[in-house]
């Protein structure tokens, strides 16, 4: 939500989601920056924030916001700071290193406060291995539709097509570098079929979650991220009867009359850990 905004922000923290991102960048004006700095700040230092991560947005890389934005979000300790517009490996590198230098002056653990990046250019999309390998602070790597479809002239549909390469490069680099892919933005808040129907999509590209711009955005994206009752039940089957055939020494077996080896059992694995993580284990 704009950083700018303490209503919002208070309205964030009572919805149970995942990450609370206070944003800096577009969401707040120009001459709203330093309102922004201010509020975030004080929201970090003052207000409980449940289970949700912290984070805060600060602007690009060369905009010349970045260095204020980090000097004061840093002090206030949040659980991370989201980079936009990442084109290289060095620009995560220096925000890790100003990281660094907080968390060595105030005895802070080192790594305490992690990176996530968006990428949503096309220079972002093709430097994709570098900007994944960059640092061990980075978690994950958010995908902004809106904006690489501007960069590269393209025009949004429902369906996606424009951004399909882009959006599966983030998943697919995301995965070889171990890191969490973090699904595009539904700009339309008041269409939740077509919202539901695209995080859908995103979780069966194996994105781990999905922004979300307002709090009727909530309830969809956890569902369609969270494994149904018959999955997860699926997937304990698959890997007891996994556990079983392996004893026999059997590699591949028959179950409900589908052949089931290894890729499957990661599939399952992954199911379970999904589940896991949204609680309902």
């Amino acid at each position: 939500m704009p950083g700018d905004d303490l209503r919002k922000i208070h309205k964030a923290i009572t919805l149970e989601v995942d990450c609370v991102c206070m944003d800096m960048e577009d969401g707040v004006a120009v001459n709203r920056k330093a309102e922004a700095r201010h509020t975030i700040a004080e929201a970090l230092r003052t207000l409980d924030f449940g289970r949700s991560e912290r984070l805060a947005r600060i602007n690009a890389i060369g905009s010349g916001f970045e260095a204020e934005d980090l000097a004061s979000m840093l002090p206030a300790r949040p659980d991370g700071i989201v980079i936009p517009k990442v084109e290289s490996a060095a620009q995560i590198r220096w925000v890790s290193g100003i990281i660094a230098d907080q968390e060595a002056k105030n005895g802070w653990p080192v790594g305490s406060i992690c990176l996530l990046v968006v990428v949503e250019t096309a220079c972002g999309i093709i430097n994709l291995a570098q900007i994944a390998a960059a640092d061990p602070r980075l978690q994950a790597i958010i995908f902004g539709a809106e904006d690489f479809a501007g960069d590269i002239g393209a025009t949004r549909t429902p369906e996606g097509w424009e951004v399909f390469y882009a959006r599966s490069a983030v998943v697919t680099h995301a995965a070889a570098f171990d890191l969490q892919a973090i699904d595009m933005v539904f700009i339309d808040f008041n269409d939740l079929d077509g919202l539901r129907s695209e995080a859908l999509e995103g979780a069966r590209l194996a994105f781990a979650g999905k922004q979300i711009i307002h709090p009727n955005q909530v309830a969809p994206v956890q569902q369609a991220f969270t494994p149904s009752d018959e999955a997860i039940a699926y997937a304990w089957r698959v890997i007891q009867a996994f556990e079983q055939n392996q004893e026999a020494g059997k590699g591949a077996f028959v179950l409900d009359g589908k052949m089931i080896d290894a890729p499957i059992l990661k599939a399952a694995e992954r199911v379970i850990a999904l589940a896991g993580a949204a609680g309902k284990l």
